[in-house]
């Protein structure tokens, strides 16, 4: 029965963090195709940021309701409608014809990420204390998965992008992103498989149903305990509707579990992962790589990402969660530093010999790079000069397929060990700590009460913060510069080990009933 038991609740985990795999096919997704997209429609930076942006503005207006049709309508069948909502979101960006087309199935796609927080209520309460841990931090693995094979595509798409003779330039990017429906067919084929959450069905009296549910992935010796413990939990609380459970979650007694949820949300959104991971050949073109090197980079940068998360899941449980969450804000603060180390004294010196290295990449490409001989001989003492140069010099078709190309032969004085160093230990140190922990500390910190409403206000909280850092992060490069930006972000990853080390608490190995009476203040 335990063997049953324990595999029913890897199965059910597994299948509700799909939607993780289907974020991370997108989220690398939209990095390939990005440069594409930019010359087909003419994109300038705040356009470039809006395309990104407009999938957190989805996810916040999700958000705002996630958690009363949760509370409602269940976390399965919320699952099943963002699947579905993200089926649409494939549909119309792939076959987008224009900038604004592409804006809205950008916005429904916010879906794929609300699915996220879903699934870390569903798994918190399917899974046992011993072990949630572990199955929440399947989310964080579904999303490297979904990086890691999209990176490798993507990789070959460009590489291959000649020989095939129906792909070109103006539409490659529609196979990317059009090669996700297969995963959105899947994943609402799975969830149909699953059931519902039983502490969910015991909240709202159905007793009977629960039996069965807790029946799967319960041993028979510990099912009455089970329901004994989570209907106490509830507090004989008949009201769960959401305008009771605001009250209740911004009530003084849960201080410290919002000090905690909000305080890791932004700093998980703020020190940049998305923004990096959105944009990754950009940032790998600011070290002077070419468009094919940068790609090449985005794979070594998904296999990195992938073993981190995998070594997370397997230490979650022994090292728990404050040991990881403090170790990783540390690293992610030492990366941050060698990024802006290595960025710090680059200069840009455009000459005849670079010039013609630049011809040579870019001529297969619609660029007119005689535009380039009024700037040969110049120095531009930081990347935001040459950039601005570059803005003037190309059209907004132009500059996204030579602006690579033009960092790649002109940049001197870069540190390009110190970058890819930062670059890749931030990948390994997000996804060891703060991007699986912190999805586990909130399967964990929030009480039956306020459960539905809770996660979707840290996970609305963590939105806006990735959201504000990755709309920007196109801009931000353009006029600060990459060693600015990549500064910001260590400090808001120190700022938040700081706090962090002062306010979180270890949460391994507890029930979700025994945090409560731990977390919540009388």
């Amino acid at each position: 029965m335990m063997t049953n038991t324990s595999s029913n609740v890897t199965k059910y985990s597994l299948i509700a963090a799909f939607g993780g795999l289907v974020f991370g096919l997108d989220l690398l997704n939209i990095s390939g195709a990005m440069r594409f997209i930019s010359a087909l429609f003419g994109l300038d930076d705040a356009q470039q940021g809006r395309i990104i942006g407009s999938t957190f503005y989805g996810v916040m207006v999700i958000l705002f309701f996630a958690g009363t049709l949760c509370e409602n309508f269940g976390r399965k069948k919320v699952l099943l409608g963002i699947a579905l909502a993200y089926t649409i979101s494939t549909l119309l960006s792939a076959f987008a014809v224009s900038y604004e087309m592409l804006l809205v199935g950008r916005f429904i796609g916010g879906a794929a990420f609300a699915s996220i927080m879903v699934s870390a209520m569903y798994i918190g309460e399917v899974a046992p204390a011993d072990q949630r841990g572990k199955f929440v931090s399947v989310n964080q693995l579904m999303i490297a998965i979904g990086i890691f094979l999209t990176s490798v595509i993507n990789y070959f798409l460009l590489q291959y992008l000649a020989d095939i003779s129906f792909l070109s330039n103006e539409n490659v990017w529609r196979y990317m992103l059009g090669s996700e429906l297969i995963a959105n067919i899947v994943w609402v084929t799975l969830l149909l498989k699953i059931p519902e959450s039983p502490r969910w069905l015991l909240k709202k009296g159905r007793d009977e149903e629960a039996r069965k549910a807790i029946e799967k992935i319960i041993p028979a010796d510990e099912i009455e305990t089970f329901i004994s413990d989570v209907k106490e939990s509830f507090h004989h609380e008949t009201k769960s509707d959401t305008l009771t459970q605001l009250k209740n979650l911004f009530h003084k007694r849960m201080f410290l579990i919002l000090a905690i949820a909000i305080v890791y949300a932004v700093v998980q959104g703020g020190t940049g992962m998305n923004a990096i991971m959105s944009f990754a050949p950009m940032v790998f073109e600011q070290v002077g790589m070419s468009t094919a090197d940068s790609f090449m980079q985005t794979v070594i940068l998904a296999v990195v990402n992938l073993t981190a998360v995998i070594i997370a899941v397997f230490t979650v449980e022994k090292l728990g969660r404050r040991k990881l969450t403090l170790g990783g804000l540390a690293l992610v603060v030492i990366a941050h530093t060698s990024v802006w180390y290595g960025f710090k004294d680059t200069t840009y010196i455009l000459d005849a010999p670079a010039l013609a290295n630049i011809q040579e990449q870019l001529k297969n490409e619609p660029v007119d790079l005689n535009k380039l001989q009024t700037l040969i001989g110049k120095t531009y003492e930081s990347d935001i000069e040459l950039k601005s140069a570059l803005n003037e010099t190309f059209t907004k078709q132009e500059l996204p397929l030579a602006s690579g190309a033009v960092i790649n032969e002109t940049i001197q004085g870069i540190k390009p060990i110190a970058v890819l160093f930062g670059i890749l230990t931030f990948i390994a140190a997000f996804n060891l700590s703060i991007g699986p922990i912190m999805w586990v500390i909130f399967s964990e910190i929030f009480p039956n009460n306020v459960r539905s409403i809770g996660l979707a206000f840290a996970a609305l909280i963590q939105t806006i913060a990735s959201w504000s850092v990755s709309e920007l992060f196109p801009w931000s490069l353009n006029n600060y510069g990459a060693a600015n930006v990549f500064l910001m972000y260590a400090f808001i990853g120190l700022g938040g080990l700081i706090i962090m080390f002062i306010i979180l608490p270890e949460t391994k190995g507890k029930s979700i009933e025994a945090l409560e009476k731990d977390l919540v203040r009388s």
